[in-house]
């Protein structure tokens, strides 16, 4: 296993690179949000070529997905594995120890993605110039030079031992590389395993290995030229500060650099442990200022290691060791290289069988990806940190993305990449944490009579401050309390705002569904002394099949009315007399009401008499004829007169009426002249003549 190491301008220049945030942030997030809460993200460049937001990508602290590609590769006996992106393209490297067909060198062909399933190119052993029993591969770019390097170590013992340097020149896609094999210089390698090389800040190329059979660290120094044949020397067994020995017998080895010092990761098959080599800040220091620690088997989680690779990912380190007979796959996350470590076992993914070889893991947007290979059947598993689901979109391309947000807890990474494909690419990535919900007691949604007033509450005893954000119909001086008083004439949703000390922001809101009842009693009006009049408007509430909305009607008092529970009654009072009315909603939870008056006022300013009846009617009011008035408090006479001037009726009682009958016989059809004279209970005298006709 190797680990692939690029220095900083290779990692500006190539787009698929692990997200090492820059110095300077290049945008601003949250720490911490609640559900739901809306997110706003803003960048501090601009004017760039391209932009590229990923708001739920893969992460390293989540746990990846693992699929075994199958045995179409050509593996035989892999016992080591890479990647990396050049020009557009991804590319694997995988070393055979080779069962049946001896050593050989392989080339895999992603194209665009590392999610395509790769073809083949095998290069053989290379003339024969790849070293014997190939063990460990390291690639490195040399960013001066724009050239590509492929380091192969192997041998089982110090006679076998050999390095070899594969030049594949300008791209990885180079058909016919060169091949040098340096040998074994002064007999320093023992059975080499985990291959490491990068620039110092002096420019000085160095590299180092660790021997399977004596646990030596070796050097390499390949001066200021990474082409060159290195210089090799031993480190020693490199112990602790107690003097105790942190390397047993291992089988892969990978570096980083973290706060400007250099560490090497060693996995130790001979007490199944992880150990760290301190370096320090240069990649020569002296073989008794190297020091270490054995960080022991976490748990008994390591066991039988047989490659590792360390990546960084949003500020954090991350190691991945694979277990060569447990076949499992060990993650460790770590604040810093020294810790504290937080190791997490994912059991077997994508059929791991006797792993022999991890890839460094590389980020295509929002998905990361890396590769195992298995010596059990020489099959490939890709395992992947796919890009999450959760966020309200997943990604942007314009500098300033839009508000979104996320619908569950945990921990996101937002990746933003400016200028990508060009030589001034940057990449940065944060991580938010998502919580849920603070505990809230909240108004439940409810129905609201129209011109009621309803008293809402938001109440969360871990909330800093609160504020309603709807001012439509609500007391102002409530605004930041957790209690508002509401009387809304519509339905309104009342939106709140809980503003927590941990950066947690809550929006939220009751629903206010406001019936509207709607009670018309119609106008106050004028009606001729004994007449009747139909009471209710136009406005008042009625059946609403479309809602299935019904209502029931209530006059009160009842009295001289034709119905006192429908919507328009005919009512005849005899004086002025106001009437309620009350609309009830006929709902099962809720009854909301509306009531409206009407007052009918009686004009007793004339004599009213129909001016037509006919005796042989079987309804008194048409077989008879007599004043209809209601507020005569008086009646004078009242007289009626055939055409010869005959009195043939005469009464001082005004609900007494003449039934068309003189001295006991039916006076004959024709016209007849009728005189009143009546007081009104107002005081008014009135004094009228008029006529009326009998028929039969």
């Amino acid at each position: 296993m190797f680990l692939v190491f690029l220095v900083l301008t290779v990692l500006n220049n190539a787009s698929a690179q692990k997200a090492t945030p820059s110095p300077d942030s290049l945008f601003n997030a949250p720490d911490t949000v609640c559900i739901n809460q809306p997110v706003k993200l803003t960048s501090n460049v601009f004017n760039r070529v391209n932009y590229y937001w990923g708001f739920c990508s893969g992460y390293l602290m989540n746990a990846p997905t693992g699929v075994n590609l199958g045995r179409s590769f050509k593996f035989d006996n892999p016992t080591g594995i890479d990647i990396a992106f050049d020009s557009g393209n991804y590319y694997g490297f995988v070393i055979n120890k080779g069962d049946r067909n001896g050593r050989t060198l392989l080339r895999l062909n992603y194209g665009t993605s590392l999610n395509n399933v790769p073809t083949v190119t095998n290069f053989g052993d290379l003339t024969k110039g790849l070293p014997v029993n190939p063990t460990s591969l390291f690639l490195v770019k040399d960013t001066f030079a724009h050239h590509w390097h492929l380091f192969v170590s192997g041998g089982f013992t110090s006679a076998t031992s050999t390095m070899a340097r594969i030049d594949f020149g300008a791209h990885l896609s180079n058909p016919r590389p060169n091949i040098v094999n340096f040998g074994n210089y002064n007999g320093l390698l023992n059975y080499p395993k985990g291959i490491f090389i990068a620039q110092d800040s002096t420019n000085i190329w160095y590299g180092y290995v660790v021997n399977h059979n004596n646990s030596e660290l070796i050097r390499l120094d390949f001066s200021f030229n990474v082409s060159n044949t290195p210089l090799m020397s031993t480190m020693g067994v490199v112990a602790d500060p107690g003097g105790n020995p942190i390397i047993s017998f291992p089988t892969d080895m990978a570096a980083i650099k973290d706060n400007k010092q250099w560490y090497l990761f060693v996995t130790n098959k001979g007490d199944n442990s992880i150990a760290r080599i301190d370096l320090g800040k240069s990649l020569s220091p002296a073989p008794l200022a190297i020091t270490g620690a054995n960080l022991g088997n976490f748990l008994f989680r390591i066991d039988s290691p047989s490659s590792i690779t360390l990546n960084r990912d949003c500020g954090d380190l991350y190691a991945y060791v694979t277990d060569s007979t447990t076949s499992q796959l060990v993650g460790i996350q770590m604040t810093t290289a020294l810790g504290p470590y937080n190791a997490v076992s994912y059991s077997v993914l994508g059929g791991m069988d006797f792993p022999s070889g991890i890839s460094s893991i590389l980020r295509d947007k929002d998905n990361l990806y890396g590769f195992i290979c298995n010596a059990g059947d020489s099959t490939l598993t890709r395992i992947n940190f796919v890009q999450c689901t959760n966020s309200s979109i997943p990604s942007y391309t314009e500098v300033n993305p839009p508000v979104y947000s996320y619908n569950a807890p945990g921990i996101y990474n937002i990746y933003y990449v400016i200028n990508q494909g060009q030589p001034n690419m940057q990449v940065d990535c944060k991580t938010i944490t998502v919580i849920a919900n603070p505990p809230l007691y909240l108004s439940n949604d409810t129905t609201l009579c129209q011109g009621d007033t309803l008293k809402l509450y938001a109440i969360s005893s871990l909330a800093d401050s609160i504020r309603w954000m709807t001012t439509y119909n609500i007391d102002t001086s409530y605004l930041y309390r957790d209690s508002a008083r509401v009387a809304p004439n519509y339905n309104t949703s009342y939106a709140v705002r809980l503003y927590y000390p941990f950066g947690c922001v809550v929006d939220t809101n009751v629903d206010i569904n406001v019936s509207k009842v709607l009670a018309d009693a119609g106008p106050d009006r004028w009606v001729k002394d004994g007449a009747t009049t139909t009471l209710g408007g136009p406005y008042t509430s009625m059946f609403d099949s479309t809602w299935n909305r019904r209502y029931s009607y209530e006059w009160e008092p009842v009295q001289y009315l034709s119905d006192p529970l429908v919507a328009n009654p005919v009512a005849s009072p005899p004086f002025d007399f106001t009437y309620y009315l009350t609309v009830t909603e006929l709902n099962d939870t809720f009854k909301c009401q509306r009531k409206d008056t009407v007052t009918v006022r009686m004009k007793c300013d004339d004599i009213y008499l129909p001016n037509v009846f006919a005796p042989n009617s079987e309804n008194y009011e048409t077989s008879h004829f007599g004043i209809i008035n209601q507020q005569i408090a008086k009646l004078n006479y009242f007289r009626i007169y055939d055409r010869w001037g005959t009195l043939v009726f005469e009464t001082t009682n005004v609900t007494q009426a003449w039934d068309g009958n003189f001295n006991n016989k039916p006076c004959p059809v024709g016209v007849y002249v009728w005189v009143a004279d009546a007081f009104c209970s107002s005081g008014r005298r009135i004094n009228k003549t008029g006529n009326v006709t009998i028929m039969r």
